[in-house]
């Protein structure tokens, strides 16, 4: 039996975004956290059958667009990419933000702005368009948070390190330049990946952050290294690693709005500040820090992130029941 998906395809800010604007499945719940869950328990094949080799690679992303289960939104998103089925992605939002637009998938009820449920909550986007190109897109994020401060770990061939944990959408490890940590370039991509491995597994067992309003939100997902910039004009640099061998080629938006708190909550930000956050290959965001919130008691922010995204072409992609490799598969 072959299933067909027809797919936009493109990039925000140099890391992939595949929008499957044809073939989503059904999926039964009162909210898009809800509809993320069934998704998980029925339909993750087609997240590894899209997202892992042979139909995708290591950096693969993307996701759905759905009706939305609010009155007051305009559209919903699922996200898929090679870690899982995330309950925010900011990257993935302004590129399948863009692709909808440009390609007539999504229609605003008011021009210039959106209101997006995603499984980690409701955003308000505003992009900017000239004719049939849109040439950027703001995201007004969930409230990001600091979770946890000062976790020590040892990373073996490497040496001590004091990790934070900072929610922008999914929990990162932020580790900032210390000891043996001098900076991104004098590790290099490949001991980058090799060490975040490591760190991740670590920091799961000293801390498993939980959502303070959502219990299926849980766990360090993602390692953030922090650097200084490389670029004129830009405030920071980072190298974002996630799934079992990529590094986000772009800033990323929820990276970029947990460091955006962790910066608030070391007092090196405050409201109104901007941050020009570059990325591993020097493509950039523009985050800011747009208010104080809490989080279920806890302090925490409401940030924003800007970016650009563009498309590269259209894919139709088969996913057929008789071909060995049918739910994709991964080399480590």
């Amino acid at each position: 039996m072959r299933h067909t998906f027809f797919c936009i395809d493109g990039h925000t800010a140099g890391n992939p975004v595949r929008l499957v604007a044809g073939g989503a499945p059904l999926l039964r719940g009162n909210s898009m956290a809800e509809r993320r869950q069934d998704f998980l328990e029925r339909f993750d094949w087609i997240r590894t059958g899209l997202c892992f080799e042979p139909r995708g690679h290591d950096m693969m992303s993307g996701g759905f667009l759905y009706p939305p289960t609010q009155a007051d939104t305009d559209v919903g998103i699922l996200f898929i990419e090679t870690s899982g089925c995330l309950p925010m992605c900011g990257h993935g939002t302004i590129g399948m933000i863009t692709f909808g637009l440009e390609n007539g998938l999504i229609l605003p009820r008011v021009p210039g702005r959106l209101k997006v449920e995603v499984p980690a909550g409701i955003i308000d986007i505003e992009y900017g368009q000239e004719g049939d190109r849109v040439r950027w897109v703001r995201i007004r994020n969930v409230a990001a948070y600091v979770a946890a401060t000062g976790i020590e770990i040892e990373v073996p061939g490497f040496g001590p390190l004091r990790v934070d944990v900072s929610y922008g959408g999914n929990f990162y490890a932020i580790v900032e330049p210390q000891g043996p940590y001098t900076g991104l370039d004098d590790l290099g991509a490949s001991r980058i990946v090799e060490l975040s491995r490591s760190i991740r597994t670590l920091m799961r067992q000293k801390v498993e952050p939980v959502h303070p309003l959502d219990e299926r939100i849980r766990g360090v997902t993602h390692v953030l290294w922090a650097d200084k910039p490389r670029g004129d004009g830009a405030d920071g640099r980072n190298a974002v690693f996630y799934g079992e061998r990529a590094i986000d080629r772009s800033p990323c938006g929820t990276g970029t709005s947990a460091r955006l708190a962790h910066l608030v909550h070391q007092g090196r930000l405050r409201v109104g500040d901007q941050f020009v956050h570059e990325s591993y290959i020097g493509s950039r965001f523009i985050g800011k820090v747009e208010a104080l919130t809490e989080l279920g008691g806890q302090p925490a922010i409401i940030p924003s992130i800007q970016g650009s995204a563009v498309s590269t072409g259209h894919n139709t992609i088969w996913i057929d029941l008789e071909d060995t490799f049918w739910k994709g598969f991964t080399v480590v």
